[in-house]
């Protein structure tokens, strides 16, 4: 799975600049049985706060392949990673291997490894001559949803 860097999110000021409330309702949505819908809303919800919340070390990336399709990520998606977050064992990181960008699951123990989340594929053992760099942790998932 390859990972497309779109950019950076923008600056600080520039965000803080240009929020957008959206309401946010109290009531949950069902994913199973429906519940009467309620009319009331909890409060607003800023997506820059949700997803976004150290703008000057966030940055987004497109994702091109099946191999995280398990962990929720599909080909199309685009990625928040935060590069702030030390990667810790269980997150999902991109990363550089021998120059090229991917999207794995980082395992530290017992052994480093970057292992998809698609059963088709086999985890990439990192070994001392390995050069891995790792860009950041993804903290969320943009996805759109195409209108049938």
């Amino acid at each position: 799975m390859r990972v497309t860097y779109l950019g950076s999110s923008s600056s600080a000021s520039f965000i803080a600049d240009h929020r957008i409330q959206i309401p946010l309702y109290v009531e949950s949505v069902s994913a199973g049985f429906p519940s009467p819908a309620q009319d009331f809303i909890e409060k607003t919800l800023d997506l820059n706060e949700l997803c976004i919340p150290r703008p000057m070390a966030t940055f987004f990336v497109r994702v091109q392949g099946d191999s995280m399709i398990e962990a929720g990520i599909h080909s199309g998606d685009v990625l928040v990673v935060d590069r702030s977050l030390t990667a810790r064992h269980g997150d999902i990181v991109i990363a550089c291997l021998h120059g090229e960008m991917t999207v794995k699951t980082l395992e530290l123990n017992p052994n480093v490894l970057l292992r998809p989340k698609n059963k088709a594929y086999k985890a990439i053992h990192i070994t001392e001559e390995s050069e891995l760099e790792i860009f950041g942790v993804v903290t969320g998932v943009v996805r759109k949803y195409a209108r049938g």
